[in-house]
């Protein structure tokens, strides 16, 4: 034989391993981050995401815009101050996607990983290469990950770019009155950006999840995105008191508390820690299911 085959004993098992073979090398971070980068659906997300500050401009054009004048109620809103400045419409951005938008990149990019692979029959294949599970999960979590994080920023820094060459170049008027230096403004939308990264864990971790319990990339994505308004539903429960605190979508617009003159973390810590409990305990189940499934896709 030209190659020496080496048996390794485990549970009365055994399993040989070819020479030279190491299973961190099986996979690379960078093959897979190629891969999902060439899809049309990586491109299409971030065609709507670019677009969405261009479109709120043009909206604000037709309709106008109170700049701080506040609304019928005399409150003044994100929304009120979006004209004031490049940070306050980048600001305003957020707000408006938070809720929903920026779910459906995460829910996509981490429902879509093993789902499609079994979708194209070529999930056995990869396995038999062969690439041990874990790295496979890991392999592609890291990548879903890191293109979720990518959507996340994309969006603030065009909105950013955009409302500078529309409204100027500007200190962050706050909508609870006062404004922030414009030397503080980018510190605070990346503790913002940062804050909704962590509090969208919660929905990669349910994707992810499904994802590797089902062949259908859809049914991953979708379950992902309704259950997450399945969440925002119960939190607008105001019967449930206290329990609320325990929902992720509690705390999703806790970012609020960064730009106010003084920055209070109370809020932000909670909800990171709510989402990053749930987060682990899916990614824990997804591990450990699909170390034990049987595939035939």
């Amino acid at each position: 034989m030209s190659a020496v085959q080496e048996g390794t004993a485990r549970g009365g098992a055994v399993q040989e391993v070819a020479p030279g073979y190491q299973a961190s090398r099986t996979l690379p971070l960078r093959v897979e981050a190629l891969r999902q980068w060439r899809r049309r659906r990586t491109l299409v997300m971030g065609g709507v995401l670019a677009a969405l500050p261009f479109i709120m401009i043009i909206a604000f054009a037709v309709g106008g815009s109170q700049d701080g004048g506040g609304g019928r109620d005399g409150r003044i809103t994100l929304i009120d101050t979006a004209t004031a400045s490049g940070a306050n419409f980048a600001a305003t951005c957020l707000f408006v996607s938070a809720g929903f938008l920026l779910v459906v990149p995460v829910a996509l990019f981490c429902g879509d990983t093993v789902a499609s692979e079994a979708s194209w029959s070529s999930l056995r294949y990869l396995l038999a290469s062969p690439v041990p599970r874990a790295r496979l999960l890991w392999s592609k979590l890291v990548v879903a990950l890191g293109f979720s994080l990518a959507a996340m920023v994309l969006l603030p820094v065009v909105a950013l770019a955009a409302g500078t060459a529309a409204y100027g170049w500007g200190p962050l008027k706050l909508p609870t009155g006062g404004e922030l230096p414009a030397a503080e403004t980018l510190p605070r939308l990346a503790l913002v950006v940062a804050f909704v990264f962590v509090s969208q864990l919660v929905t990669a971790g349910l994707a992810f999840w499904l994802s590797t319990r089902t062949d259908a990339p859809l049914g991953a994505v979708g379950g992902a995105v309704g259950l997450t308004i399945v969440g925002n539903v119960l939190d607008a429960v105001t019967a449930l008191g206290s329990w609320r605190e325990f929902l992720p979508a509690h705390w999703q617009f806790a970012w609020a508390d960064a730009l106010q003159p003084h920055l209070e973390w109370g809020g932000m810590v909670k909800g990171a820690a709510v989402s990053v409990s749930y987060a682990l305990v899916l990614f824990a189940l997804a591990f450990r299911g699909f170390a034990r499934k049987d595939i035939v896709s």
